[in-house]
């Protein structure tokens, strides 16, 4: 009978060297592997955060109402709607009050952009006390640019809102009255521009007569 034969200290060698090469081939894909499903979920929130953000501006807007508000003097009137192009401030319907509480359905938001960042903000009350200052939320941090304009209801679009003077079209007082429509885009530096164009409710008109 042949006595068995083992390797060579060669082929232990060889096969080290085969299984070390095949390991680091191993390691360099389950490293890719890691940096991809990272940079995918990052990218992921990222996309899950610019969903919630112009859910939210978009979401205010469809809620906004007729109801000017008074400024920190206490006798300043603001409008109903104040815009700005890169910033707007507005009284919205739907302001939850699951307890029961003795306070306003509406509440008075604004959006500005501030250092790159989107923020909203909400006040406690409609009309002021002196010193009063919005709460404020993060919605959008690298949200690069705001911009935003108004359709009026001679079908014209402005930078600023509300108009300086009551039109033809809409005789109601200028600080009561709405838009017909809110565009914003937000230009962001990671995915481009997002647009969004927001019809708004009617402004109410004013009785006219004594109709019942």
């Amino acid at each position: 009978m042949k006595p068995s034969r083992g390797f060579s200290l060669l082929e232990l060698l060889v096969a080290l060297a085969v299984f070390a090469a095949l390991a680091a081939a191993a390691y360099g894909g389950l490293g890719q592997l890691a940096r991809t499903r990272a940079a995918l979920a990052e990218r992921q929130d990222r996309l899950a955060a610019v969903t919630r953000a112009v859910a939210s501006l978009e979401r205010d807007l469809r809620q906004a109402v007729s109801r000017p508000v008074l400024g920190n003097s206490g006798s300043d009137a603001l409008p109903a709607l104040a815009g700005a192009p890169a910033a707007v401030e507005f009284t919205r319907l739907g302001y939850a009050n699951p307890r029961a509480e003795p306070r306003s359905h509406l509440e008075r938001v604004a959006y500005s952009l501030d250092a790159g960042t989107l923020r909203r903000g909400r006040y406690a009350v409609l009309d002021r006390a002196p010193g009063s200052a919005p709460a404020t939320t993060t919605l959008l941090e690298r949200a690069g640019e705001l911009r935003l304009r108004y359709l009026g209801c001679e079908g014209s679009w402005r930078d600023t809102w509300p108009p300086s003077a009551p039109t033809a079209c809409s005789p109601v007082a200028v600080r009561e009255r709405l838009p017909r429509a809110v565009e914003f885009r937000l230009m962001l530096p990671d995915l481009g521009e997002i647009r969004r164009l927001v019809e708004l409710p009617s402004t109410p008109l004013p009785v006219v007569g004594g109709g019942q």
